[in-house]
């Protein structure tokens, strides 16, 4: 078989690899003509996406991260309200990792290059359609052909869509589909030199601030990075967006977190750069992720909010089990209907359960009291009890029978 993947993100090339592994050809064709080398921010890849990875064998060591093992969570008035792991892999030995995006971007496109796969870059997809028409779709017979905005065309066995978000091949399989979801959240954040903040290397430290919310982690002597959640009644325009110009937008975050207990201040203050905002956005159900030999892995079938902090390590899942699944399968749709059978329960869990918690980050005087007093202390204790987490301790196991993968 021959794939054509869509999107040379995170997704893409993780899933071209996962294809190599399982014996399906495949080509990259990103939109953009250029690579994202220094673009982003920051996200973590917990022990699940690990363990997905080292099926790839893709050392976390070789990501350009650091172990961030565990967080607490306080109140605007500095007190404890939680402490948390994070996700910890007993067998590997490793625990979740931080790391920019545009490094783990840049060493799995590497990666994925050394290994022979091509990436076409200046590609946008136009089209997609099936040889032979629907009723070959249908039956599982023919393949499919994409066409670009710059006048080429590619033909394989089956597409791929890891485009994202805002999937344009999400668009061409269902273009009734809803729309993303805004989240009620501004995102925001920055990398903060020389100043230091009390806690040991690796526990972020996420403060629900009197009107924001805001979070860092001390990643050595006077590296401080931080993300902070700005709760807004309904998405911000393109205009809107670009009106906050970069003194502007600091002005706001030292406005919104003057009257909170913490560093947030003197962290601001030591960031050279901040990022701009942008709407917090998810997916909560994709109708239609397949038809016929075309289908969508990642952020294009299960858009989740950055809350989760698996939106990373849930896209590389995708990529492995579905490259699983074409192995075993042969016959695209077939893979494409098992791949959805697979994986739709496990992350509309996990998308309402992101939102759940950037819930609890708007400041409300009723559910502040209900969260801190009952929710977090809640959570905290279940947490200490317990060894197992559906979440984190989820295994892809490469050679096992078809019918024995996790669900």
């Amino acid at each position: 078989m021959r794939a054509i993947i869509i999107g040379a993100g995170i997704t893409g090339p993780v899933t071209a690899m996962a294809l190599q592994k399982a014996g399906v050809d495949a080509e990259i064709h990103e939109a953009y003509g250029r690579t994202a080398d220094g673009v982003g921010a920051y996200l973590t890849l917990a022990p699940n996406g690990l363990a997905a990875l080292r099926v790839l064998d893709i050392d976390h060591r070789d990501l350009g991260g650091f172990d961030t093992p565990a967080l607490e969570l306080r109140g605007s008035n500095g007190r404890l309200l939680a402490h948390l792991g994070m996700g910890r892999d007993g067998d590997a030995g490793t625990v979740s990792q931080t790391v920019r995006r545009s490094d783990l971007y840049v060493r799995l496109r590497d990666e994925a290059v050394r290994r022979g796969i091509p990436i076409h870059y200046g590609r946008r997809l136009v089209d997609a359609a099936t040889v032979g028409g629907a009723d070959a779709a249908a039956a599982g017979a023919g393949g499919v052909v994409a066409s670009f905005a710059d006048g080429t065309t590619v033909e394989g066995d089956l597409l791929i869509g890891a485009d994202g978000l805002h999937s344009r091949t999400r668009a061409i399989l269902d273009p009734a589909c809803p729309p993303p979801r805004y989240t009620g959240l501004l995102n925001t954040g920055g990398y903060a030199s020389g100043v230091s903040v009390d806690g040991p290397v690796g526990v972020f430290t996420m403060i629900f601030g009197r009107r924001a919310f805001f979070a860092y982690v001390n990643r050595g002597p006077g590296d401080v990075w931080w993300f902070a959640n700005v709760p807004r009644a309904r998405a911000a325009t393109d205009a809107e967006l670009a009106a906050w110009t970069p003194d502007r937008w600091r002005a706001e975050l030292v406005r919104l977190f003057a009257d909170d207990a913490g560093p947030a201040l003197r962290i601001l203050a030591a960031t050279p750069e901040i990022i701009a905002p942008w709407n917090t956005l998810d997916l909560p159900s994709v109708p239609v992720w397949h038809r016929g030999p075309i289908g969508l892995v990642g952020d294009a079938a299960h858009g989740i909010s950055p809350t989760s902090g698996q939106g990373a390590s849930l896209a590389i899942e995708d990529g492995v089990l579905l490259a699983r699944f074409l192995r075993d399968h042969r016959d695209p749709a077939s893979a494409f209907a098992a791949f959805e059978a697979a994986r739709r329960t496990r992350v509309e869990r996990l998308i309402a359960q992101a939102k759940r918690t950037s819930n609890q980050k708007i400041p409300n005087p009723l559910t502040r009291v209900l969260r801190d007093r009952v929710i977090l202390p809640l959570v905290s204790r279940a947490a200490a009890r317990t060894t197992n987490d559906w979440v984190t301790d989820y295994r892809i196991d490469w050679d096992a029978p078809v019918d024995r993968l996790p669900a």
